[in-house]
């Protein structure tokens, strides 16, 4: 018991300490000569000694969350001694989960503060398009947005299904914000994040002295919070099946009791949850609740990972880039061709949130605004093209009617190119497909229109004409 790193106790049937590890001290800060031999009633408060049930009722408890002190937070397990059926003794093995919840409460406060700053940018940059924030124009992406952009006009349930880092929570909040509950609170939890014992009182709350620690007033749970609004259940796969059953009868009911309260809280809230595990599989497995899963699956959405919207890529980097560059205070950095294409070739188990990661990296390791191989991580550094040759590169450059600039050519003006830097339009254009003149105009147009994924500032720049002039001629031709 001496070499164990939870708190052990060991208490008579007068609730004198018999036995206080070394553990115990630095939790408690109680040196075991002062303890061993006291009652326990002169370190603690009575109503604080969860050993008070075990030597009086017998009972046990296990994982238990408790506060025996105002500033502890632990876990507990107790259970009696017995010898020949009476109780002699009780025994506690305490983990000190103090930390684990002060960041908890930390984290959940940062949470709350960032979703208020992205709502209020939502507000102030695209209040027309609550989607603007997901970049990309390939078609799974853009199937996806659709999708949620119908979803949205409802109050029906969506489970999102994405990979790690593909950016379910981003949908979510858009979601939300497209929806008529757009002005009411959107509430995030993450159900992985947060440990089983303190969940229930988490999400549902709980009432003035429920338990010891507990603040006087109560204090209202995420569902609470959310009434009328939108609760976001991320990683929805980790909750345990016990906590399941209690978020079922929740959404199923629109009711719950706060913990330790009596009088049942009706709320009105749109679930929108989301994992990244398979459910389906879980079910099966008997790991997830299948009534459950249903009441979820009302609607599902699923998020392409970046492997299947590789042309997304460029865009997402350039967007990174330029992000993190203005952050940092300093130019938008060149892209070495042979990076690009070791970017676009890495399979990023991580996704987007891996992609911004190593484009933050990329940006502070940056030499003279030039982004070279060796400034990449080692796990993507193995996906450069050998011998230079860069073949997705050139064939991205050629369906855009640009081409990879080396790296000693400087740009004229980077910022009118719809690539960013580290590339340049070529002069004249000599795309084949645009520029052959016996080819029918409508056709050119319609070309350039699908290079650039419907872009018409790029598209008339790929046509070597104004913009205005691209617009006269659609209606011309009736393409508006």
């Amino acid at each position: 018991m001496e070499t164990m790193s939870e708190a052990t106790t060991v208490v008579d049937l007068d609730a004198n300490v018999q036995y206080w590890n070394e553990s115990a001290e630095k939790i408690y800060e109680i040196n075991r000569h002062h303890v061993i031999g006291t009652s326990l009633y002169n370190h603690f408060d009575s109503e604080s000694i969860r050993l008070r049930d075990a030597l009086f009722n017998g009972s046990r408890v296990q994982r238990l969350y408790h506060v025996p002190r105002p500033d502890r937070h632990v876990l507990i397990n107790s259970a009696p001694i017995v010898r020949h059926q009476d109780i002699i003794g009780a025994l506690s093995i305490e983990q000190d989960i103090t930390e684990l919840v002060r960041l908890h409460e930390e984290l959940t406060h940062r949470t709350e503060d960032l979703h208020n700053l992205k709502q209020e940018m939502n507000r102030y940059q695209s209040q027309d398009d609550p989607f603007y924030m997901i970049k990309g124009y390939s078609a799974s992406i853009q199937t996806a947005i659709a999708s949620a952009k119908k979803v949205s006009a409802t109050d029906a349930t969506v489970l999102i299904h994405g990979e790690s880092g593909v950016g379910k929570e981003l949908f979510a909040q858009a979601i939300h914000s497209a929806s008529r509950r757009s002005d009411k609170p959107f509430i995030a939890i993450n159900c992985g994040a947060i440990p089983a014992a303190l969940f229930e009182s988490e999400l549902f709350g709980y009432q003035g002295g429920a338990f010891t620690g507990a603040e006087k007033k109560g204090k209202p749970g995420k569902m609470e919070l959310a009434h009328e609004g939108t609760i976001f259940l991320d990683e929805i796969g980790e909750l345990p099946l016990e906590l399941q059953v209690k978020l079922l009868r929740a959404l199923q009911e629109r009711q719950f009791y706060r913990v330790g309260g009596t009088e049942p809280i009706h709320v009105n809230t749109r679930i929108i949850a989301a994992t990244n595990r398979d459910l389906e599989q879980m079910v099966a497995e008997g790991r997830f609740r299948e009534d459950l899963y249903y009441r979820l699956n009302v609607f599902s959405l699923d998020i392409p990972s970046l492997r299947e919207r590789v042309q997304d890529i460029p865009e997402l980097v350039q967007l990174f880039l330029q992000e993190y560059s203005a952050s940092h205070e300093q130019p938008v950095p060149r892209l070495a061709t042979e990076v690009m294409q070791a970017l676009i070739d890495y399979s990023w188990p991580g996704n987007i949130r891996q992609l911004r990661n190593v484009i933050e990296r990329l940006t502070i390791l940056q030499e003279e605004d030039i982004i070279l191989p060796e400034h990449l991580p080692p796990a993507i550094r193995a996906y450069l093209p050998a011998g230079g040759s860069v073949p997705a590169i050139a064939e991205f450059s050629t369906a855009y009617g640009v081409t990879a600039q080396p790296l000693t050519t400087p740009l004229t003006n980077p910022l009118s190119n719809p690539l960013g830097r580290g590339f340049v339009r070529r002069e004249p254009l000599t795309h084949p497909s645009l520029v052959n003149a016996p080819l029918d105009e409508r056709s050119q147009i319609e070309a350039a229109l699908t290079r650039t994924y419907g872009n018409k500032k790029a598209a008339a720049e790929l046509l070597g004409i104004s913009r205005g002039t691209l617009y006269n001629k659609m209606r011309k031709y009736g393409m508006e």
